[in-house]
């Protein structure tokens, strides 16, 4: 009797991911652990914590313009967090320090964002879904988005990963040994935008930013090797143990 009343339980249990959308949730959540694992050591290893929040929060103007126009969201957060992430990139030595331009750029992306959704388009309850995201209204469209931007990380870490390192510990040295410098790390920020406009469907502009920082923090403190420490943020990004 007891073990019919465990395997009943257990069966309630997985009755939820009998549901398509729940199926379509948990296959998305599969594929951003990988962009989240890799991006997220080397937003740590590189400073970019700071960057990798505002780059979604950033997205806010594409979202307006998506919901206004009409056309794929995703498609206009990453136009919106690729002109941000050029923005930050141009203003760089003209300005202070890479937070004081990243914060700059941010400020005008949300002005621009608030402009367009109260004066222009008058957007409403679609923005503030994409704003705080769903994991259950993950569509078709959003998986392919994952699943590209798990190869181009996994190509992009496997190719760059040497010379992002490399910066990441000695950028004098990095600059010293060669040229290119400046489009590696151009590579990182374009990537950086992609995993993030991939999450936004899940957690939304405002909390993108913790999927690929927390995790990454707290594998740190437990490892000291590469390697594991993207595979541990890899694992707690899905919440496993």
């Amino acid at each position: 009797m007891q073990t019919r009343f465990i395997l009943i339980k257990i069966g309630s249990v997985l009755d939820p991911f009998q549901l398509p959308f729940v199926q379509r949730g948990l296959v998305e959540v599969l594929l951003l652990a990988i962009p989240a694992g890799l991006l997220g050591t080397w937003i740590v290893l590189r400073g970019l914590a700071f960057f990798s929040h505002a780059v979604g929060t950033a997205a806010f103007p594409g979202l307006v313009l998506a919901d206004g126009l009409g056309f794929a969201a995703p498609l206009g957060a990453f136009g919106a967090a690729i002109a941000f992430t050029a923005g930050t990139a141009a203003l760089r030595g003209r300005r202070g320090g890479q937070d004081a331009v990243v914060a700059l750029v941010l400020v005008g992306c949300l002005a621009a964002g608030v402009i367009l959704a109260s004066d222009v388009f008058g957007s409403g309850s679609n923005i503030e879904t994409l704003l705080f995201g769903s994991l259950l209204l993950v569509d078709g469209g959003d998986i392919a988005l994952a699943v590209g931007t798990a190869m181009a990380t996994v190509l992009g870490t496997a190719l760059l990963g040497q010379h992002w390192l490399r910066a990441g510990f000695d950028p004098t040295l990095a600059e010293a040994s060669g040229a290119g410098v400046g489009r590696f790390d151009a590579a990182l920020l374009g990537l950086i935008a992609l995993g993030t406009t991939a999450a936004l469907t899940v957690v939304g502009a405002l909390l993108v930013g913790a999927l690929f920082l927390v995790p990454a923090v707290t594998a740190r403190l437990v490892t000291e090797r590469l390697l594991r420490w993207q595979l541990l943020r890899a694992r707690w990004v899905f919440g496993c143990r």
